[in-house]
């Protein structure tokens, strides 16, 4: 039976390229001079999270839009992104923010995707499986419009469908 699976998963490696260039960016321009910002990237398992380093809020606001620059620059959906984190005091007038990096769907946006496809009236089934949604159908075109109604209604997640199987 044909299927394909619904997923939320970052490009790492362009992550990865975007973190580094945002990082020599603020070493060669002059009003970063002499100051501590940064931009980390964190592996902890599955979970990633970049923490972002400055020495004012003012800063650390520049640090964002430059990172968010080069994030769309490579082709990186910045909806990946947890930008609601309040910037944290470090010691002395240094400051960070931590910045989760979204992979995998949320139980209540799978629900909410489930329903989107048993309201359509596509003759498709979808399964949640952990983090990832499967759509299966018994044709390839029934599974070709659900693909174009998720990328259609859900606008507050960057899906993409991967292992798609006949």
């Amino acid at each position: 039976m044909p299927s394909f699976d619904a997923v939320l998963e970052p490009n790492l490696v362009e992550l990865r390229n975007a973190v580094e260039q945002a990082n020599k960016e603020i070493g060669t321009r002059f009003d970063f001079k002499g100051s501590s910002a940064r931009v980390e990237l964190s592996d902890k398992g599955k979970e990633r999270e970049l923490v972002l380093y400055a020495d004012s809020d003012f800063q650390i606001a520049q640090v964002t839009d430059l990172l968010l620059g080069r994030l769309s620059k490579r082709g990186l959906d910045i909806r990946f992104l947890d930008l609601t984190a309040k910037v944290e005091k470090m010691g002395g007038d240094k400051v960070k923010q931590p910045v989760a990096v979204k992979t995998g769907i949320d139980a209540e946006s799978a629900k909410k995707i489930q329903g989107l496809l048993k309201q359509s009236k596509l003759k498709v089934q979808a399964a949640i499986q952990g983090d990832v949604v499967r759509v299966t159908g018994a044709k390839r075109d029934e599974l070709q419009q659900a693909i174009a109604l998720l990328k259609r209604e859900v606008t507050e997640l960057p899906l993409t469908c991967t292992n798609f199987r006949e």
